[in-house]
Order: C-alpha cells, then structure tokens, then sequence
C-alpha cells in the first residue's frame, strides 16, 4: 500500500464541507418512495449521479461520503462516479460500520455498531477503489437515567477502534458519535452529555494509537430534544453551547470538526452552522476548522426537485450547488441569506434513525 498523509488529507477535507450521502439501501429507498419512486438500484444510481456530475460542486465540497453501492457505480455515460469526484478535487469516502444493534444490558433503544470484524479487509478494499476516508456511526440515546456509562464506553472504544484500522488501510477516519435528538431533554443536558461522550472518545482513540491530525470528527450541534416542552432556544444559544462543549473536550490536533444536520430543517442548519462559526471567532481559542457533513439538510430539497422530473437534472443540480455554497459560507460565519430552499422549514426529523425492532 503506497504511503498516505493522512493529516494532509484530514485538513483538505475540512476546508470545506462534505455531503452525506451514504444512506444505506433501506434508507434511501424510504426516501426515494416518500417522493414516488420506487426503491431500485438504477434510481439510486440517478439520483446520485445529481451530486457526482453537479458543476461547480468542489468549490464548496471537499468530500462525499458514498455507500458500498455507490462507490463502484458510473454515471449514465459510463464514467465512474470515484472519476467524477476526482475531478473537481472531491475526496471519496465511504461508509464503513454496519448498522445499529440493540447493546446487551443497555438501557432501552441503547445501541452499538456492528462492522468491526471484517473492518480491516473491507477498508483495504475500498481504498484500492478510490476511496481516501471512512465514516462510522454511533448513536448515544438521552434518556432517563441515560445515556449508561455501558453505552458510552462500547461505543467510544469502537469508535476509536474503527478509527486505528481505517488509518492503517490508509483512510481518513469521519468519528460520529450521533448524540440522537429523540426525547424530552433540555439544552443544557444535551451539552453535558455531549462533553461526556465526545470526551471519552478522543480518549479511546488516544488510547488505540489513532493520530489525531489524520481523523476528523462529525458530532451533532448542541440541541434539545425534539420532543422537549421548553422554549426554542435561539442560534445564538445553540452555537454558544456547541462552541463551549467542544472546546472543553476537543484537542487541537484534530483538524475539522464536521457538524451532521441530524434532523434539523435545511435552514436551520445552516443558520446553527453559520452562528457557530461567528461565535468561535468571537469567543477565540477554537483551533479547528468548524464545518459541515450534512445529508438530509442538503439533500430534502433536491430530491423533490429531482423527483418531480428525473429528466430535469439541470434543476436538481442547481438546487445542489445554491445549498452547498450557503452552507460553504455559514462555515466561514458569512451567511447572510435568504435560503435557497423553498423547503427550507420542513422538518428533517426522521423515526427510523436510531434502532427499531
């Protein structure tokens, strides 16, 4: 295997943003039918042939993170979609974890992620096919009496685990401890459990020999829960907490922090985003680059777009590149609107996000 710096390609990736679009199967088909099309593997493949073709997309993304299936796929004119991305300098990444599993004396809709025993073939494999980063997913549940330490601890150490193998197959590893917005807590408890679990990861990844300049980490905003009863707190309060959360427990060697949408409407999450950005210029002493690995908030509106004719890629693509470029400037603190989403207060919440029997 030729030699990779991975700090070099750790940094490149978070000078921009990166689409999310590695949505398993199952996944997107849901979305794909919630539209009315059916669940096929030839619409997938369209449908993603609107970011991997989408002119202009590099300037505001360094990376798309790809599902198995994507990764090998062409475009209608037999290009391959890793070539597509080459092209406009967008790194490939893939999704490397296998799914939730409900976690053996956990609390209720507890988890961890399966994948890790065919992991260090897998990443081998995927890096011979053009791929240059990973993702793996975990989810932390808020709860009564929860998140248990059990929980936090299994998924911080396979995190972490995760993370060593991918970097010895020459992947940058995207670390997401998903703190889920399901439940009825407060802001103020979905911080402190943020510094807990985000702590405890950067330990176990300390601990297994990851080196922290070559990883980047994908958490969720501080928020409260969904179903919380209090008032909404404001962006301001949102990106206060994020920034105050992250500098308590994030080193400075890591060199992105890539915020996931996780629910959120497309122009609230630009708008967090962009408020997070302004506050830790204010505030000082944030030494990483604070940016975007968005899937549904920069997806919902293309894909109805798209759906409602296949044939009219230009428009989807156009879509594509307005919601990149205003999530690309919220990264620098210089969103000023409007949001080009017409949909752009739908809410993004999804059920089937965590486990579910």
């Amino acid at each position: 295997m030729a030699h990779v710096d991975l700090a070099e390609v750790a940094t490149r990736i978070a000078s921009r943003g990166v689409l999310a679009a590695d949505e398993s199967t199952q996944t997107v088909g849901k979305r794909l039918e919630k539209v009315g099309l059916e669940n096929t593997e030839e619409n997938r493949r369209a449908y993603r042939e609107v970011y991997m073709t989408c002119p202009g997309f590099g300037e505001h993304v360094s990376g798309i993170i790809l599902y198995k299936e994507t990764l090998t796929q062409k475009t209608g004119a037999g290009k391959s979609f890793v070539e597509c991305l080459r092209e406009q300098n967008i790194a490939a990444g893939i999704k490397v974890d296998e799914g939730l599993q409900p976690l053996a004396g956990g609390l209720e809709g507890e988890t961890w992620t399966k994948g890790l025993d065919t992991l260090a073939d897998a990443a081998k494999e995927y890096a011979q096919a053009g791929a240059q980063f990973a993702k793996w997913r975990a989810t932390i549940k808020i709860q009564e009496g929860g998140p248990s330490e059990g929980a936090i601890l299994r998924n911080a150490e396979d995190l972490a685990t995760y993370a060593a193998i991918s970097q010895a197959a020459g992947l940058v590893p995207i670390v997401e401890p998903e703190i889920l917005i399901d439940g009825v807590h407060d802001i103020a408890r979905f911080q402190q459990v943020t510094e807990r679990v985000i702590a405890e990861t950067v330990t176990q990844m300390w601990r297994k020999g990851v080196l922290l300049e070559g990883s980047l980490l994908k958490p969720q905003m501080v928020l409260p829960g969904a179903d919380h009863s209090g008032p909404k707190p404001s962006s301001a309060e949102v990106a206060l907490r994020t920034v105050t959360a992250l500098r308590r427990v994030v080193p400075a060697a890591i060199p992105g922090i890539l915020f996931l949408s996780g629910g959120q409407s497309e122009e609230e999450a630009t708008i967090n985003l962009d408020a997070i950005n302004t506050t830790a210029a204010s505030l000082g002493r944030c030494p990483w680059r604070l940016s975007f690995s968005f899937g549904r908030a920069l997806q919902h509106s293309v894909l109805k777009l798209w759906a409602d004719d296949p044939t009219q890629i230009d428009r989807a693509q156009v879509m594509a590149l307005a919601l990149a470029q205003a999530n690309s400037q919220a990264s620098m603190g210089a969103y000023q609107g409007p949001h080009p989403s017409g949909a752009s207060t739908d809410t993004l919440r999804e059920t089937f996000r965590g486990w579910r029997t």
